[in-house]
């Protein structure tokens, strides 16, 4: 006889009362967009994302930082046209305390049996969750078919899983720590003064270069589709307010390739939209 799919709501409940931080995923398994008044991050963010800001939106907004433990969140009306649309559920690991290591196929399984303490380990479709407890840094492609997913990402509900979870090993936490692929350096192009020369740039106000570099991340995270283009374009949108007058540093452009990368571009493909968005830029 076959099993009933269970109820998406149903888990997310069972989960929060466990402490597990959860929201609903739509066709692509992806978080839900947001709303018209957070469009293109207009009303500053939720306050636990990288940019504090006002937002109290009661619908499903900003991707991973929606996840939570309240019940009558899961289960008000701003949320009941997600639940009747989504297809599976997500939560966020970092916020329950925990690091989810991705392992895409057979060879990252069998690095992480020979460099890694057994742990909780859940089935996916190529490959392994490992589940550990202790929070740290998301990081994709930190080896070859290798992401962490831990504090500000999602990771897909695929079930309980076996094993006894053991605490984050230092290995993955060294992981974390490793500087994803760098975005080329055209220091030259980037270092450049204001045309005009009024003096420092006033882009170097932090809220403002910051929340621009958050919203392109945001931008980035929340693409239903055309990922390559809607890459293409935040990089050019980013470069052609910063990139003349020296504000963006490696560590900016490292956010975006890491949320990029977060969507399923790879680094060449990432180092591809930058070099081409500069070129058009002439940069």
């Amino acid at each position: 006889m076959t099993q009933p799919t269970p109820n998406p709501q149903h888990t997310a409940l069972s989960l929060a009362a466990s402490g597990v931080p959860v929201l609903p995923l739509r066709r692509g398994k992806v978080p839900f967009g947001n709303c018209t008044a957070c469009a293109d991050n207009a009303c500053g963010g939720r306050p636990n994302m990288k940019i504090p800001g006002p937002c109290r939106c009661p619908g499903v907004c900003h991707g991973w930082a929606a996840a939570t433990t309240d019940p009558a969140v899961i289960v008000s009306p701003e949320w009941a046209a997600a639940w009747r649309q989504a297809v599976c559920v997500a939560y966020h690991p970092g916020g329950a305390g925990l690091t989810v290591l991705d392992l895409d196929d057979a060879d990252a399984i069998t690095w992480a049996r020979a460099a890694l303490p057994a742990t909780r380990t859940v089935p996916t479709t190529r490959g392994e969750h490992w589940i550990y407890q202790g929070a740290t840094r998301s990081v994709n492609a930190v080896r070859h078919g290798v992401d962490i997913k831990s504090t500000m990402a999602y990771a897909r509900w695929l079930g309980p899983g076996t094993g006894t979870m053991a605490a984050l090993p230092d290995a993955v936490r060294a992981l974390a720590v490793k500087e994803p692929p760098r975005a080329p350096r055209a220091s030259q192009a980037l270092s450049r003064p204001l045309r005009g020369g009024q003096g420092e740039c006033p882009h170097r106000t932090p809220v403002f270069l910051e929340r621009g570099v958050a919203m392109a991340e945001q931008r980035i995270t929340e693409a239903s589709s055309t990922i390559h283009a809607t890459v293409y374009r935040t990089f050019l949108a980013v470069l052609s307010r910063h990139g003349r007058c020296g504000c963006l540093t490696d560590t900016h452009v490292t956010r975006l390739f890491t949320a990029a990368q977060a969507k399923g571009e790879t680094a060449r493909h990432c180092t591809d939209a930058w070099t081409n968005a500069r070129t058009t830029l002439g940069l």
